[in-house]
């Protein structure tokens, strides 16, 4: 096959779309894989740190079948998120058929490289996510269970199901991607992106809220059969146990024939599936049209200043509520929210049960002030990344020669577009929860205080901003994501944690709270004078007279 090498390294290099790229972005997709590689393997040096705290003292098996239940989800939670990614390039695209189909391109090869590059790039996941957890682990593991156990089996059975359960969520997925695409290729389109949706929530939801059957006798009452059949996690924990030969319980021994079993399944429907997907989307592909024009009228937007402050502001909004890509950037961000706020919650309250207090209806208290602020701020953020990602590069020339007034109009409406887009639904869904719960005057305590943050948070992300939303080019090396991923998993958390112990001290004084009130709003108005921008509006991540080598 003398094209595979060829469309090999092209399909592995596809699977994040670089049509956002910049000019002179030459290289920074191999530097931003690199960065996503760093985060995996920051992850995997956080898990060594904590199996090393895990081991400094003896566990029950309960705990053992906890942490074990824990490494599967982590795994099947990234796989999951890799396979949402590279949802769009797991078909070829308009151009790819455009380009390759005149060429003397055999479908086989094309078939077989698409096949090949989704497996490197699944399996380099799941390696560099456990390449330092996946030896530190098995052998704390190793420590806690009873002798007569073969340690390199214990190793051995933990690279034999990680793996195995990160390729059923895959061909799970794969397969349902699959089934979809038999339908219209516009309502295939239109499908995916709530398919992908009710994924990521799916995944959470699991990881975060999946109840817990870590004891012999709850994983063989037959209440919990119906539960534990649809929960993959204690399939694959079972498959560990067994492989391993820790716990040769007989519950564990069901476990892993279910988990046998559901990855059969999963597997050949997958193949089945991607299979008859191939021989008949090639051709809806190339004959159906990606976009159709709309049988309603556009949703109303009210005016955001004058015309070209509403032109762009109802163009950003608009932009955002179409893309599909963009809604899942930003979903990926709320989903976290979703779930570290669930997690917060659920453990207030039963607490709360146990003591037989009622937390949330006491003013002020923690979980619903961290709460906000954990949503505001990860709304903002991912409302501020998905802008900085264009929607269609080479649809930018009609703002190249419109001719506009300059930066300060475009940060005007951009700015507005991000309050909008970000700080008004997590305000009103804070006002509502905070009513329900609290005085009215706690309430609009907090609120005062939320909404003067969430400003100042949005005018210290627009600082430098002189372009367009989903209309300018793309350098994702410059984001540095896998040091931002670490400072926010290791330094948000932490700084949240003491805003909201230094607003329960200013609520305690209404003197000590307008004074607050007043630093944020002198705080937001000293960053709204240093944020102001140029008049030329950066249209490229490089200079306009910078040269740019053709790379003959």
């Amino acid at each position: 096959m003398p094209h595979f090498k060829v469309l090999y390294r092209q399909f592995l290099f596809r699977l994040m779309d670089v049509e956002f790229l910049a000019a002179s972005a030459r290289g920074d997709a191999s530097e931003l894989y690199g960065q996503f590689a760093s985060m995996l393997i920051f992850l995997s040096l956080v898990s060594c740190y904590a199996a090393l705290i895990y081991g400094s003292t003896p566990h029950s098996s309960t705990d053992i079948w906890a942490a074990e239940r824990v490494l599967t989800e982590i795994t099947m939670l990234v796989v999951g998120i890799f396979a949402i990614l590279s949802w769009d390039s797991t078909f070829p695209d308009r151009r790819d058929i455009q380009i390759l189909v005149p060429l003397p391109v055999r479908g086989r090869e094309l078939f077989t490289a698409k096949i090949a590059a989704a497996a490197s790039a699944l399996g380099l996941t799941i390696l560099a996510l456990n390449c330092l957890s996946g030896f530190v682990w098995p052998t704390v593991l190793f420590r806690s269970v009873p002798g007569g156990v073969n340690p390199l089996r214990f190793v051995a059975a933990f690279w034999i199901t990680l793996p195995a359960a990160g390729l059923f969520l895959y061909g799970a997925i794969l397969g349902v991607q699959g089934l979809a695409a038999q339908l219209p290729r516009g309502w295939f389109l239109r499908v995916s992106s709530f398919l992908q949706l009710a994924a990521f929530g799916l995944f959470i939801g699991v990881l975060f809220l999946e109840p817990s059957f870590l004891t012999a006798r709850a994983l063989s009452t037959p209440e919990n059969q119906t539960a534990l059949a649809w929960l993959p996690p204690y399939w694959f924990m079972g498959l560990f146990n067994r492989l391993s030969g820790a716990y040769p319980d007989p519950a564990m021994s069901a476990l892993a024939h279910r988990a046998v079993i559901n990855l059969g399944i999963s597997v050949l429907a997958a193949g089945g599936a991607f299979l008859l997907s191939w021989l008949r989307t090639l051709r809806k592909i190339a004959e159906e049209p990606d976009i159709l024009p709309g049988t309603r009228g556009g949703v109303w937007l009210p005016p955001f200043g004058n015309r070209q402050r509403t032109a762009l502001a109802h163009f950003t909004i608009r932009t955002l509520g179409r893309s599909r890509q963009h809604r899942m950037n930003l979903a990926f961000y709320l989903g976290v929210g979703f779930a570290m706020a669930a997690v917060v919650v659920q453990e207030t309250l039963e607490a709360g049960h146990r003591a037989g207090i009622d937390v949330l209806r006491q003013s002020m208290n923690a979980p619903l002030l961290l709460s906000s602020l954990l949503m505001l701020c990860l709304c903002i953020v991912g409302t501020r990344v998905a802008f900085s990602r264009p929607l269609d590069l080479q649809a930018n020339w009609i703002f190249r020669v419109t001719p506009l007034q300059g930066g300060a109009v475009c940060l005007s409406a951009t700015r507005r577009a991000l309050l909008t887009l970000s700080v008004v639904p997590v305000w009103l869904g804070t006002a509502i929860a905070l009513l329900w719960f609290w005085p009215w005057r706690a309430a609009a305590e907090h609120l005062l205080l939320l909404a003067l943050f969430g400003t100042l948070l949005v005018e210290s992300w627009l600082i430098g901003f002189r372009k367009i939303p989903f209309s300018c080019s793309y350098l994702p090396g410059k984001s540095k994501i896998h040091v931002m991923f670490g400072a926010s998993v290791l330094i948000v958390p932490i700084i949240l944690q003491n805003c909201v112990e230094i607003e329960q001290w200013i609520a305690s004084d209404w003197r000590i709270y307008w004074a607050a009130a007043a630093v944020l709003f002198g705080a937001l108005f000293a960053v709204r004078r240093i944020s102001r921008p140029g008049d030329e509006i950066q249209f490229e991540e490089f200079a306009s007279d910078e040269l740019v080598g053709l790379g003959l």
